[in-house]
């Protein structure tokens, strides 16, 4: 069986080095078996990707809001190996949540996050298959278009 850490590899992905929180908050947290990463959005280094990765999506930009929500995964899977060390760790993806800033009329978050769930599904192969919300908001933190939070089961060694 390939490990997470080897489908990474494999696939050719660089985990990017973790956002600076833009508040105050923790970029992720664990209580017991689980981590919850705090919300990521689509920063390549410490900006914004363009131009999906700004503003409110609409049909004419729902391609690269998609590039995007994979971007802001990405990020999101940076945070969870900081806490981890190792992503061979992650028992399962749980749940991932989207939030696309949408423009009236815009009905399409759910294509948009498949951007998100690809890439979880391609590090983690079966064990990234995960429950899913994908929601329409009127605007996100710094203009972006979208804004990427999961939540992994990583069991605890126990004696």
């Amino acid at each position: 069986m390939i490990s997470n850490e080897e489908n990474l590899k494999n696939a050719g992905i660089l985990l990017p080095e973790i956002p600076s929180p833009a508040g105050l908050y923790q970029p992720a947290i664990r209580i017991g078996d689980l981590i919850y990463t705090s919300g990521q959005l689509p920063l390549v280094g410490a900006k914004l990707m363009e131009p999906g990765g700004k503003g409110r999506v609409s049909e004419a930009c729902e391609q690269e809001a998609t590039k995007a929500a994979r971007t802001a995964a990405l990020n999101a899977v940076a945070v969870l190996r900081s806490v981890t060390g190792n992503l061979d760790t992650v028992a399962r993806i749980v749940k991932l949540t989207i939030y696309v800033s949408s423009a009236e009329g815009f009905t399409n978050q759910h294509k948009v996050a498949n951007g998100a769930s690809e890439l979880v599904c391609e590090i983690f192969g079966e064990s990234g298959r995960h429950v899913r919300v994908a929601v329409g908001v009127l605007a996100l933190p710094l203009d972006a278009s979208v804004e990427v939070e999961l939540i992994a089961y990583c069991p605890l060694i126990r004696d």
